[in-house]
């Protein structure tokens, strides 16, 4: 294992190259942060044996939060959550058969026992699943708490200076 791997924190995980529209913003916003992660395509349906494998070998490797992007039957997250204790966050990518919504209901549905933290459809839901990886590895690194808390801080005083045009 090289020293970059050694020192990843999150696993940027998606079932398919096509989910890396929605799951780059995650990548983006770990990358903003200085999170050491990784970005790999690990499909539940087309390679199990990879995905199992990627799962259980996470936390040795130095892992310490799975995000998971899927789209349609999206059962990646919920595999990844079945096969290892660490957080898993799922992203349901937006279909185009039902929008996302089949996505979300496949993530979100999970039976009692195996939990997966999941976020909203598309975009929204990749950002806010790296900030909230960014929170939980924060609770430890006052390094990154100051990052975070300076990033808040930066979103509400865009909030505050914006101005609406009388009409």
């Amino acid at each position: 294992m090289s020293a970059e791997s050694a020192a990843l924190l999150v696993g940027v995980i998606m079932g398919s190259k096509s989910d890396w529209e929605t799951m780059r913003h995650a990548a983006e916003l770990l990358k903003e942060f200085g999170v050491p992660h990784e970005c790999q395509v690990v499909s539940a349906h087309r390679t199990p044996d990879w995905m199992n494998d990627y799962a259980k070998s996470a936390e040795g490797r130095g892992l310490e939060i799975i995000i998971a992007g899927a789209g349609g039957a999206a059962h990646l997250p919920g595999m990844v959550a079945a096969q290892t204790v660490l957080p898993v966050l799922g992203v349901p990518v937006q279909s185009k058969a039902l929008s996302g919504l089949d996505s979300l209901l496949s993530i979100v549905q999970m039976p009692g026992g195996i939990p997966v933290g999941t976020l909203a459809i598309g975009e929204s839901g990749a950002k806010n699943a790296a900030l909230l990886a960014i929170r939980i590895l924060a609770t430890t690194r006052p390094a990154l708490r100051q990052k975070l808390t300076a990033y808040h801080a930066d979103l509400t005083a865009k909030v505050r200076q914006e101005r609406l045009e009388p009409s």
